[in-house]
């Protein structure tokens, strides 16, 4: 009889052996491919960048130049009503720390990343905060500002409200106390420039801060005129007070207390100035 003909014999005829081995196979094989699959690079999340903040700071005008290599002017955007994304190649290489500019550049070492641009109109912030908090593999956030309307007390206030309520979910994300505990850098793109109205990047600065801590008094008068002792305060107040618990002032670096790296930086997307060279070398130091 051939070594066939035994194995055909084998598996034709009811036996304790052939019942494990069906067993085997029937659990075995998804548990083996499920495996397989979770570990395949085809499946995994590329990171992501969110790009953040008011209506008309200019995120769209940003991801169209990026998404165009900066090898034409940026075609005129409205507002954003929807979350959309690119995916692009960052590097960290120092001689292509601008390659978003030369999209044939196959040198150095890239890495694919996925840029979202999210609505900053005020009532569609809640897509904005709803991708802050699901977002997968969320490496950076880039919260873009319009350096020649912040002057404006209304425009500086709504900027800065947005801008706190980021701020503080980040600040609470970096202190849970949970496995999925991170912290995430933010880059407040200061855009625009090269407007004569433009603020240059440490007014820019200090306005924010400035207006942070009103809206932070604002928020904890009720705490602050209890006459409660800040020792005394329970942690759920001390959770929800941004920045160092019980400072006069704050400041972007009270957020290094909580391992979240701020700067606050020029730049202009159209016209002439510093151009978007400077928010792309610091988005791909995060990726």
């Amino acid at each position: 009889m051939s070594t066939i003909s035994k194995v055909l014999e084998f598996l034709l005829t009811p036996s304790a052996p052939l019942f494990v081995l069906a067993i085997v196979i029937l659990f075995g094989a998804p548990v083996l491919l499920h495996h397989i699959l979770s570990s395949s690079n085809t499946y995994t999340t590329a990171p992501t960048v969110l790009l953040l903040g008011p209506e008309n700071a200019g995120k769209t005008s940003l991801l169209t130049l990026y998404e165009r290599a900066g090898q034409a002017p940026a075609p005129p955007t409205r507002t954003s009503q929807v979350a959309q994304s690119v995916e692009l190649n960052a590097s960290t290489d120092s001689e292509t720390r601008t390659s978003y500019r030369n999209v044939d550049d196959a040198t150095g070492t890239h890495t694919k990343f996925l840029l979202v641009d999210t609505p900053g109109h005020g009532k569609l912030r809640n897509v904005a905060m709803g991708k802050l908090t699901r977002t997968e593999k969320l490496r950076a956030i880039v919260f873009m500002v319009d350096a020649a309307a912040l002057g404006e007390q209304e425009i500086l206030a709504s900027t800065a409200s947005y801008l706190y309520d980021v701020l503080l979910h980040l600040q609470k994300q970096a202190t849970a106390k949970t496995k999925q505990a991170v912290s995430i850098p933010l880059l407040i793109a200061a855009n625009k420039v090269d407007l004569f109205t433009a603020l240059p990047g440490t007014l820019v600065k200090a306005n924010l801060e400035t207006e942070l801590t009103r809206i932070r008094a604002s928020k904890s008068k009720g705490l602050l005129d209890s006459g409660v002792g800040m020792d005394d305060i329970g942690s759920e107040e001390q959770d929800a007070w941004l920045g160092e618990f019980g400072s006069e002032k704050f400041t972007f670096k009270q957020m290094a207390e909580f391992d979240i790296d701020v700067q606050v930086t020029p730049g202009n997307v159209t016209g002439d100035g510093p151009g978007a060279d400077k928010w792309w070398w610091w988005v791909a130091q995060q990726i």
